[in-house]
């Protein structure tokens, strides 16, 4: 047999174990995807946008009740929008808390996400900034507006396809 004719072998794709919440979730009838586990341990899940908050609602019910950090990145030009949570368990007898991260890919073309604000309140300003920032839009948000640029500016400009203006100009600058 030639060298060409030979398949090459496939590297199988390595089956990510799931982690005490996930476990949790899966026994709860919960969907979602179990991702790699980050360098420092921390489980993370991939949601859909539609059970974002089924799912971190309960997850506020099993325990997780603090928003420690919420925020967005661009995966690149036509690739998705990820918006992500980094909750933790906060309890008086714990060593170490318990977190978990939540990631949820979005459409460019249409990022639009419900707002967690209604279960952790942290969310408000993280949410906004993301918003301003990313252009995703967090749906039942109290107060989406712009907090860092202009509420005029034309763009999002941490998307790695936003084209900076040539110029600024400084209006009431004295």
């Amino acid at each position: 047999m030639a060298i060409e004719d030979q398949a090459e072998p496939t590297p199988e794709k390595a089956i990510t174990p799931a982690g005490p919440v996930s476990s949790w979730l899966t026994n709860n009838g919960f969907e979602h995807e179990i991702l790699e586990a980050d360098h420092l341990g921390v489980e993370m899940i991939q949601v859909e946008p539609d059970l974002l908050i089924p799912l971190a609602t309960a997850l506020y019910a099993y325990g997780f009740n603090y928003l420690q950090c919420q925020g967005a990145y661009d995966e690149g030009p036509g690739k998705p929008l990820v918006s992500f949570y980094h909750l933790i368990k906060v309890s008086d007898n714990a060593d170490r808390p318990e977190e978990i991260r939540l990631k949820v890919s979005l459409p460019r073309d249409n990022p639009t996400l419900p707002s967690v604000y209604w279960i952790w309140k942290a969310a408000e300003w993280q949410e906004r900034e993301c918003y301003d920032m990313y252009g995703i839009v967090y749906t039942g948000h109290p107060e989406l507006k712009r907090i860092l640029m202009p509420e005029d500016w034309i763009g999002w400009p941490l998307r790695k396809d936003y084209i900076s203006p040539d110029f600024y100009e400084l209006q009431d600058a004295y």
